[in-house]
């Protein structure tokens, strides 16, 4: 071999080193590569997939083998819930069940079809799991999207009959064993007739013979097709979906679920298309009271069950028993509650007479007191009895709170340092003009709210248009301090966000989103407190041998500033000195209130407080059996039945009788801040041409004593980028020409807050 050749050979060797040492120096992402791919190979994967499944089923296995199937849990021998007063005396007991068992035949088959329809429309066909269902519920919990979800009917006999309402991860474990056990080991129809004898359907009634009869007073073989789609739909949530407690949002849930249970049916080929277009929802009977629930007893267990289900608590596991409840409740307080609704309202009422009495059947009252230094519910009203209306009044959401929410717009102002229309900081002595009908100024829409008997003030100071409830300037206030800020402030305070609170309608400054008594009774406390957020509870304790219950915190941190509450505080004091709120004025107390009095007088509030205790007391106008909102104009005789009116003589009955004994004070108000004095000239409220001829109340022209503090008008001749929308002399342009007042021939009088037509 030449030279040449040698040199060709020798360098096709360096190539091929330099070849296979490139492919180590720039071969490492291959090399990892290829190992990924030598230890998840499809046959590894499978392989692992496969093998999982066989420990699966060899631990199902195991478990169908070990876990032996109970006895019947004795949830057939339930345990009583004891309910005690806040003294240890015993308020109720519950625990009766009251179940009749019925066979499957008794069951009208296309009732027992809805059931199968709505929970588990392969009941026939499974094997008593739903594995996929299971998976589905188990994510949902993970997800925070709650425990629903995924039990078949099967699954849900095991835990009524077997097990018990817990959720955990070894029940659950447990009632797939025992459920798998149970469909191999009984018919069908047995388990289908197990479910409906053992299932909790609310009202008290276990099982569908004792549901048949407290929903539609009839036994189980009388239920019609949709009697029966109205049962299977409420089973879900029986607290919620009964039609006769159930708010809005509860009733719209329950229909979807019994259109839900025909229209499955339907697609089940169990029912005719054109007969499912004819089925309507029948409304259930009213409720009746439980044994040992007359008075107000039914009102409370109904509150502190209501208060245990916020914090967690199931239906289910309140009806299992074994509960001691001991409420807040003072049984001195409760009564002194329940004898001031007695001797100021009922005691006047004529609920026979329905030809010259007529309102007089449709007044409800409502009323919720609490305890200003530990948010504890001390007493509450919530009507004359179960037996004639089973929604507790005190709990009710469905009417709006009137001018009882001015305060709250006041807070907000102060809180977050609002201004008027001409750059004033607003404070208890800001003016504003108290035209009636005047035109809301900076309004998304348009809004010229009329006053009480459309009576015109003029300039007045923020005192005195809260002490006479002046729609014109709250309407004002309300725009100024910003409608999202005033929203936010509520809401800090203890206010529901319901459907209502829009914050684009300026009518929303008169109170016409929906609140219950113990919401406004926990937001006049919050002010009573110096701003601590207060959230009423009536549960001291709750003690369960197999749960822990922890009880609702009542007192939170600051919601607003103890300024901002002290403040809303020495202002709502002045309402009850030379205001809407004189009728509560007594030498026993201190106190600070507001009255409200809603559109077409439809309701009447009355929320105040001393420095020991915050009650707000209301009447609601609603025609019986319907639920229709009526006017309480005619009450007991006489004219319009206002916020100063009854609740008010209420409220004074219960809290003198209530702080007897008590070390009654003054409120400490150092951080009140007031404002700058006003100047105002002196002048009497006048009516405008619209009017009442004859008003039913009288407001005094002037403040008996003038408040210290705020910003008086500015200087004639200066000017600003706002328009003033108080109308004062301060040289700024108005929103529209104050009317200038004119003595009447009589002052009328009145607190001013009922809303304007249409609002």
């Amino acid at each position: 071999m030449g030279r040449a050749e040698a040199r060709r050979a020798q360098g096709g060797g360096r190539g091929a080193r330099r070849t296979s040492n490139g492919a180590r120096a720039g071969g490492g992402g291959g090399g990892k590569k290829s190992l990924i791919r030598r230890l998840f190979t499809w046959k590894k994967i499978l392989g692992t997939f496969f093998g999982l499944i066989l420990l699966g089923t060899a631990a199902l296995v195991i478990a169908y083998f070990s876990v032996e199937k109970p006895n019947p849990n004795e949830q057939a021998t339930l345990q009583s819930n004891v309910y005690k007063f806040a003294d240890g005396s015993i308020l109720a007991r519950r625990g009766e069940v009251n179940r009749e068992i019925v066979g499957l035949d008794r069951v009208p088959k296309d009732v027992q079809t809805g059931f199968i329809a709505i929970e588990n429309k392969s009941f026939y066909k499974d094997q008593g799991v739903d594995i996929f269902g299971v998976a589905r519920g188990g994510v949902n919990t993970l997800l925070g999207r709650g425990t629903a979800g995924g039990s078949t009917i099967t699954q849900q006999y095991v835990k009524n009959y077997f097990l018990n309402q817990e959720q955990t991860a070894t029940r659950k474990l447990k009632e797939l064993v025992i459920s798998l056990k149970v469909d191999n080991e009984m018919e069908k129809d047995d388990i289908l007739a197990g479910y409906l004898n053992t299932s909790y359907f609310g009202r008290g009634a276990y099982g569908i013979q004792a549901a048949a009869q407290a929903y539609y007073g009839v036994d189980v073989d009388k239920l019609t097709l949709e009697q029966g789609a109205y049962l299977a739909a409420v089973l879900q949530a029986p607290s919620q979906y009964d039609w006769a407690t159930a708010g809005p949002n509860g009733k719209k849930l329950v229909m979807i679920r019994f259109n839900g249970v025909l229209d499955n049916m339907v697609e089940m080929g169990a029912l005719d298309s054109a007969k499912r277009k004819t089925l309507q929802f029948r409304e259930p009977i009213k409720p009746k009271p439980a044994p040992g629930l007359d008075g107000q007893k039914g009102y409370l267990v109904q509150a502190a069950n209501a208060e245990l289900r916020r914090q967690g608590v199931t239906d289910d596991q309140i009806e299992a028993g074994g509960w001691t409840i001991t409420l807040n409740i003072e049984p001195k307080k409760q009564k002194a509650l329940e004898d001031a609704v007695q001797d100021e309202l009922e005691s006047k009422l004529d609920r026979k007479d329905t030809k010259d009495r007529p309102v007089d059947q449709n007044v409800q009252a409502g009323a919720t007191s609490v305890d200003i230094k530990t948010g504890h519910i001390v007493a509450m009203y919530g009507g004359t009895g179960l037996q004639d209306k089973y929604a507790s009044n005190a709990l009710r959401t469905d009417f709006q709170p009137g001018s009882t929410f001015k305060p709250v717009v006041l807070a907000s102002a102060i809180e977050n340092g609002a201004e008027t229309q001409d750059g004033k900081e607003i404070t208890p002595n800001t003016i504003y003009d108290g035209t009636s009908r005047r035109k809301v100024v900076g309004a998304t829409a348009p809004f010229a709210p009329q006053n009480q008997d459309d009576v015109s003030y003029g300039d007045v100071t923020v005192q005195e248009a809260t002490n006479r409830s002046m729609n014109s300037v709250y309407a004002q206030m309300f725009v100024d301090a910003e409608p999202p800020k005033v929203k936010k402030t509520g809401i800090a305070l203890g206010m529901k966000d319901r459907p209502g609170w829009d914050e684009n309608a300026p009518a929303l400054s008169l109170g016409t989103m929906s609140a219950n008594t113990v919401e406004m009774a926990g937001v006049y406390a919050t002010f009573g407190h110096h701003g601590k957020r207060i959230t009423p509870t009536i549960i001291k304790s709750a003690t369960h041998a197999e749960r822990t219950f922890n009880p609702q915190q009542a007192v939170g941190g600051q919601a607003i500033s103890s300024r901002t509450a002290d403040t809303v505080t020495k202002v709502l004091v002045g309402v009850v000195e030379d205001g809407s709120g004189k009728a509560v004025r007594s030498s026993a107390y201190q106190a600070a209130a507001k009255t409200g009095t809603t559109e077409s007088n439809v309701a009447a509030w009355f929320a105040a407080y001393t420095p020991e205790l915050a009650t707000v007391v209301a009447m609601f106008g609603e025609e019986p059996g319907t639920g229709k909102q009526t006017t309480l104009t005619g009450t007991a005789g006489g004219g319009r039945a206002g916020g100063s009116s009854f609740p008010a003589a209420i409220w004074k009955a219960y809290t003198l009788e209530a702080l007897q004994g008590a070390d009654t004070g003054k409120f400490d108000l150092e951080d009140a801040d007031m404002g700058a004095p006003a100047k105002l000239p002196s002048r009497s409220a006048s009516p405008s041409s619209s009017a009442s001829t004859s008003p039913s109340t009288s407001a005094s022209t002037s403040p008996s004593t003038k408040p210290s503090g705020s910003h008086s008008p500015n200087p004639s001749g200066s000017q600003s980028s706002k328009p003033n929308p108080s109308g004062s002399s301060s040289g700024k342009p108005s929103s529209s020409p104050p009317t200038k007042p004119t003595p009447p021939t009589k002052p009328p009088t009145g607190s001013a807050d009922i809303k304007p037509p249409g609002q």
